[in-house]
């Protein structure tokens, strides 16, 4: 009913930047959070950054001030701009969205893409 699909991982050196993007496509009324995870190998999946509808943003304290987190209602994207990126930031990045269906209008569910690498190392 609903993918999540996520661009824009790599790798790139202790100090650099990437920018993740997630295009959400499929049977939407409504998105209302979008967010972002991560998991590294051994690890459990952690809350990177989440944005409502309205803007109001929230980080994991491992990544304030160096990632930014943004979105566009109207392409239903999101995104994740990642500055002074440090080696303990690799992972496997997951964009998240709880989205309200054409198939399920009193209900919101969770979606989530497949995720995509981000590999810091020098």
């Amino acid at each position: 009913q609903v993918q999540l699909v996520e661009s824009g991982g790599g790798l790139v050196q202790p100090g650099g930047s990437l920018r993740l993007s997630c295009a959400a496509s499929g049977s939407i009324v409504i998105i209302n959070d979008m967010g972002w995870y991560r998991q590294a190998p051994g690890k459990q999946r952690e809350l990177v950054a989440v944005i409502t509808r309205g803007g109001t943003t929230t980080y994991g304290d491992s990544v304030k001030g160096r990632f930014t987190i943004s979105r566009d209602n109207a392409k239903n994207m999101v995104y994740l701009q990642m500055n002074s990126l440090k080696s303990e930031d690799t992972a496997v990045y997951y964009c998240n969205a709880e989205v309200t269906t054409w198939g399920s209008l009193l209900i919101a569910h969770d979606y989530w893409g497949q995720g995509t690498q981000v590999t810091v190392s020098s």
